[in-house]
């Protein structure tokens, strides 16, 4: 049986997940990594990773390198005579890091590997309407999530999943994949599968301004999925025309009416508390939202305070 000596590397809440259950193993967790403080909120003051703030609150030995390739944090990285790093939802590492450990460096990623590749593989596996999902570790190599596969455990995606839903039940699937891997490694039984490549891959390239925009023109199904697969974050968002002026608004909670009507595509209908919005194929139901200025709200609440001339639609 090998004697582990674990450096954990991550960043966000789901990174915790992970961690904590590691932790609540006792694991021999030696050292753990996460990125720097960063101004956040409207104040601008430092905030600290859910990473961090976790591996505080258990004293774990904790670094914050804003280069990973800096000659000081790789001495300190060298001291904690590490044989090995776990790695969830973090950056890419250069090889001098992934190298470091004996028994090397591994990834848990929230997709069955080779499909969705990247940032975001929680989101578009909702907004890409996939039925299944799951999660996957593999050996880092020096290009992203292409590296060899250790093991996959893989789950349904449930007919109105949101990334919210979808994310913390990754989690849990995922720190117990992540122990599984330990195990084999601890036991030195691990065989590795290699990544198959072809042109068909669906990847998950990272969320921004442009790309979570919604495409009014689409059917409302994927209109649907869209919204789901970025509720409640980042949240998918579109233009409204309301009033002679243009604004931003975000969509979380929504559903799909198919049905056949006359209305261009955009336009907004307001009748008994409900808003809808037409589409190619239907209508898309508005069940909360946030308007420039205001919290997000339950159409209800928001119809209290808020109205929606004759005119106005989603752009």
């Amino acid at each position: 049986m090998r004697d582990l000596r674990i450096v954990f590397m991550g960043t966000p809440g789901f990174a915790v997940g992970v961690l904590q259950m590691l932790v609540e193993s006792k694991k021999n967790i030696v050292g753990v990594i996460t990125s720097p403080d960063r101004p956040a909120g409207r104040g601008r003051k430092l905030k600290e990773s859910d990473v961090k703030q976790y591996a505080k609150s258990q004293n774990l030995p904790l670094l914050q390198p804003t280069n990973l390739k800096d000659p000081e944090f790789l001495e300190e990285l060298k001291k904690l005579n590490a044989n090995l790093n776990i790695v969830v939802a973090f950056r890419m590492l250069p090889k001098v890091v992934w190298n470091m450990p004996e028994y090397g460096t591994f990834n848990l990623h929230a997709s069955l590997l080779p499909e969705y590749r990247g940032a975001a593989p929680i989101n578009w596996a909702i907004i890409n309407r996939e039925t299944k999902t799951g999660v996957t570790t593999f050996f880092i190599d020096d290009k992203i999530d292409t590296g060899e596969i250790m093991l996959k455990k893989e789950i349904l995606i449930t007919e109105r999943e949101t990334v919210g839903s979808l994310h913390d039940t990754l989690m849990n699937l995922g720190a117990t994949l992540v122990l599984d891997t330990l195990n084999i490694i601890e036991e030195n039984k691990v065989v590795t599968i290699l990544q198959l490549e072809n042109n068909d891959l669906k990847e998950a390239p990272k969320l921004t301004k442009e790309n979570t925009k919604i495409d009014w023109n689409l059917p409302v199904e994927d209109i649907d999925a869209f919204i789901r697969g970025l509720n409640p974050y980042p949240a998918a968002w579109s233009f409204l025309y309301n009033k002679d002026e243009k604004v931003k608004v975000k969509l979380y909670h929504c559903s799909p009416e198919i049905n056949t009507h006359s209305f261009a595509i955009g336009t907004i209908l307001v009748s008994n508390k409900e808003v809808k919005v037409a589409v190619s194929n239907g209508y898309l139901i508005i069940e909360e939202m946030q308007i420039p200025g205001k919290r997000k709200m339950d159409i209800k609440s928001l119809l209290n305070g808020y109205s929606f001339e004759e005119n106005s639609k989603m752009m």
